[in-house]
């Protein structure tokens, strides 16, 4: 059985994701694919550099460390350029693709020890595009690239940005790449903020993040019968905006207990009903039974 695992994006939320993943390698799951959507590719592409178990090594300590600056690094000049039409983007993102330099070791995509693809979407003709090959670093800032915040990203001649327009969680790509198995690490919403985001670029990521965890429902609903599709439950309540990284070590703490709590039990017939976004209430998330844990070899029991 081939056993993909899917990120969708989310900002900051990605600290998320990181728990998410320790859960899995904490019950025996193994990865034969990791498909990456924003920041989603952004931790798809780390945990692609090893073989599983081992893949999330290290990755909450690169998480507790990011700053909203280091990938945010607001200049009043860019901003003020953005907004007299002189450019096509609000922040540089050099501070991002810094910290894909320092954590990405493999120059091409298809050289990385786990499977990768990550998606972006063509400017231009507004198509999906799925990457496989190419130039790693490119490509994973390609896919992270939010509109009219960072600038385009261009791999072999296309220009190309967030690829949560066009597909946020890429349960289809899973499916086209030969995965069985499918695991879905949303990073939120399953609640409603408590009030609107008070920043520019909190208000944009959080309507970005609606729109992701939206899409995410149907996408559930359309393919949870034709592929053995397990989504992990989202955090609730989640008070976290999708711009402030001050949260790391919390939400990765919270999504570890919460995800291994749902392994553990037993799986819904339908996996939306808990996507749907609402009010906060204390509840404890679906799981899943008898869950079939996969080894190095590939065998499941």
């Amino acid at each position: 059985m081939r056993t993909a695992i899917v990120l969708s994006g989310g900002g900051s939320l990605g600290a998320v994701q990181v728990g998410m993943l320790q859960a899995l390698e904490d019950a025996g799951v193994v990865a034969d694919l990791v498909i990456g959507t924003s920041v989603g590719a952004l931790n798809a592409a780390y945990v692609a550099r090893r073989p599983w178990p081992g893949g999330t090594t290290g990755l909450a300590e690169i998480w507790q460390g990011i700053r909203r600056t280091d990938v945010f690094p607001l200049s009043v000049s860019a901003a003020v350029r953005a907004a007299r039409g002189r450019a096509n983007h609000a922040v540089r993102a050099g501070g991002l693709e810094s910290l894909v330099r320092r954590h990405v070791p493999f120059a091409q995509l298809e050289d990385a020890p786990v499977q990768l693809a990550v998606v972006a979407t063509e400017v231009v003709t507004g198509r999906e595009v799925v990457l496989t090959r190419g130039p790693a670093v490119e490509s994973v800032l390609a896919s992270a690239a939010l509109p009219g915040i960072f600038p385009p990203v261009v791999v072999e001649g296309h220009a190309l940005i967030d690829g949560g327009l066009v597909n946020h969680t890429p349960l289809s790509v899973a499916a086209q790449l030969g995965a069985d198995r499918v695991f879905v690490l949303p990073t939120g919403y399953a609640c409603a903020l408590s009030e609107p985001p008070r920043s520019a670029m909190g208000m944009v990521l959080h309507a970005f993040s609606l729109a992701i965890h939206q899409r995410l429902a149907s996408d559930v609903a359309l393919l949870q019968d034709s592929l053995e599709l397990h989504v992990a439950p989202p955090l609730c309540p989640l008070r976290v905006a999708p711009s402030d990284f001050t949260q790391a070590t919390e939400l990765t703490r919270r999504a570890r207990e919460s995800t291994a709590v749902w392994l553990e039990g037993p799986s819904p017939a339908d996996q939306t009903a808990y996507l749907q976004l609402h009010h906060h209430a204390p509840r404890t998330p679906p799981a899943r039974p008898n869950p079939p844990f996969a080894h190095s070899n590939g065998a499941t029991t």
